[in-house]
């Protein structure tokens, strides 16, 4: 097989993403022979491989499209990757930032590197090792297998780190294994790839049997979700008084009176004692006192609780696993030096002590001061959510649950 028509067929495998495998450096790639040899397009079109089956050992690949377009393939070695599901061609073959509630496609190539059509291999098979634990940085390993290659088993592996410090865990997603190939066999994967026996994969049909040569390449891939195992969490959002609608940011003018609402949720699986809440409010906005009520299972219609919130914080009791509070103060917007013909953003952090750490959360006030001959600018963009007031805590908690921010 000549080198073009080799390289051409690696364009038409029908799967995701622009480049075989990205052109970056390996990190973790192993295989049973404790080392294998990596080898140059020129090497394997020299038959150096001879009638030997060996799996993503090319390295510095490369082929020019039918528009003149050069696509560097990368090191084969370095053959499993990661990127956010619904994302295209953005793709992280050595880390990536893990962030909370986010699915993440997995992808595994495949590509018996012999450019004999008959020198098949046997017996192939994928498979993930998705570790169960909780961490701040998790390996993910692909497998690849084949009785007949030599070495006779591949792995390469993608790290999820931690986006905060906190620990975190992988779900996978069932049902979403895939093999991505120009063959026949193309479509849903066991769930078994998950195991340590992992599954066939194959061209024609799931048999095993992948012949030589690009075209006959392929892609397994599962989702997992990251799950953040925070031991609460916490939101922050804001409207301007007399409105319903809460949100993350909000328009006001100078004067206007806006409320803030704090919201917490145990989830550390036991009760948490001394939660303690301290709101810091920007040089803007001026706290109106005797205005702060906190909402729980002791004050279900609301209740005045200290001052303290904006000065040395408030401690606001003990929580069971899964019990929730909300707590909701005023604050005034003021002149003390905010910049003309300009927006400015008033940010308003809350820090919350519990369970042993410590969590922050914005809101975010804009002010757009005008000049002598401009007039303000006081149009609100709220985003819907609950108000608290009737219903329950959970209820009044429904918006930050779904929030984005952790």
């Amino acid at each position: 097989m000549k080198k073009v028509s080799m390289l051409s067929a690696a364009a038409a495998v029908a799967v995701a993403g622009a480049s075989i495998v990205p052109a970056v450096s390996v990190l973790a790639w192993g295989d049973s022979s404790n080392g294998r040899t990596a080898y140059t397009i020129d090497q394997i079109e020299n038959d150096v491989l001879g009638d030997n089956v060996v799996f993503n050992s090319i390295e510095g690949a490369s082929y020019v499209d039918a528009n003149n377009v050069e696509h560097k393939l990368g090191d084969e070695r370095n053959f499993v990757r990661t990127r956010v599901s619904g994302t295209h061609d953005v793709w992280s073959s050595n880390e990536i930032v893990a962030e909370d509630g986010k699915e993440y496609v997995l992808s595994l190539y495949v590509h018996n590197n012999n450019p004999k059509e008959t020198v098949v291999a046997e017996n192939t098979k994928v498979s993930f090792s998705i570790p169960g634990n909780s961490a701040t940085s998790i390996d993910v390993n692909g497998y690849i297998s084949a009785d007949n290659a030599t070495p006779n088993k591949y792995w390469d592996n993608v790290i999820f780190k931690s986006n905060d410090g906190a620990a975190f865990h992988l779900e996978y997603v069932a049902g979403s294994a895939l093999w991505e190939s120009n063959g026949a066999s193309a479509g849903a994967l066991s769930d078994d790839i998950i195991t340590s026996d992992g599954v066939l994969v194959g061209y024609d049909a799931l048999d095993g049997k992948i012949p030589g040569c690009y075209q006959y390449s392929g892609y397994a891939s599962v989702r997992v979700k990251v799950v953040y195992d925070y031991a609460f969490a916490i939101s922050k959002v804001v409207r301007i008084k007399g409105t319903t609608t809460w949100s993350e940011t909000v328009d006001a003018k100078i004067g206007d009176v806006v409320e803030y609402m704090i919201s917490y949720k145990n989830l550390s699986g036991a009760t948490a004692t001394d939660v303690m809440v301290q709101d810091f409010l920007p040089n803007n906005m001026e706290y109106i006192a005797g205005t702060t009520k906190i909402k729980n299972a002791n004050h279900q219609n609301g209740a005045i609780v200290s001052d303290g919130i904006t000065t040395t914080g408030i401690n606001i009791g003990d929580y069971t696993n899964n019990s929730d509070a909300a707590l909701i103060f005023e604050a005034k917007v003021v002149n003390r030096d905010l910049v003309c013909s300009k927006t400015n953003q008033l940010v308003n952090w809350v820090k919350i002590t519990a369970s042993g750490s410590t969590r922050k959360d914005p809101a975010i006030v804009t002010i757009a001061k005008s000049c002598p001959g401009e007039l303000p600018n006081t149009g609100a963009t709220p985003v819907a959510a609950t108000a608290l007031g009737a219903g329950s805590i959970v209820t009044a908690l429904g918006y930050f649950i779904a929030s984005r921010k952790k």
